[in-house]
């Protein structure tokens, strides 16, 4: 069964302080810089990743999971105090000789609806 076209509700996400400093510590950033672009990684596909996982008609199987691919498309980086919704979609959901190809996509916009980042996701399911 294919899980294509389903959207999931919108999740909001504050962009705390405490935590991006401990993220930029973590990837060797400088806290000082702002927030790093790999945060998108927490504020937008950390946030909506459990809403597929947890969707029980999707049937993700993490013990056959494969995280392939990530890629972000930014139209400007959040600031630290800000508060961001995403919102995330099955763009695909696809099966070949015994594979299952998910791709999962977030729209990210901050509180005045502005557009913040789009992120993909490929998930890799086997059978």
């Amino acid at each position: 069964m294919s899980i294509e076209g389903r959207d999931y509700p919108p999740v909001t996400v504050d962009i705390d302080a405490e935590h991006v400093n401990a993220f930029a510590w973590a990837i060797g950033a400088d806290p000082d810089d702002g927030v790093p672009p790999t945060y998108a990684s927490v504020y937008s596909l950390g946030a909506t990743a459990p809403q597929l996982f947890g969707d029980e008609e999707a049937a993700i199987d993490f013990g056959k999971l494969l995280h392939a691919e990530q890629e972000f498309e930014w139209k400007r980086h959040p600031n630290v105090g800000e508060t961001v919704t995403s919102r995330a979609r099955v763009a695909a959901d696809v099966s070949r000789r015994g594979l299952r190809f998910v791709t999962l996509e977030t729209d990210t916009t901050s509180s005045d609806g502005s557009p913040v980042c789009t992120s993909r996701a490929l998930f890799v399911i086997r059978s």
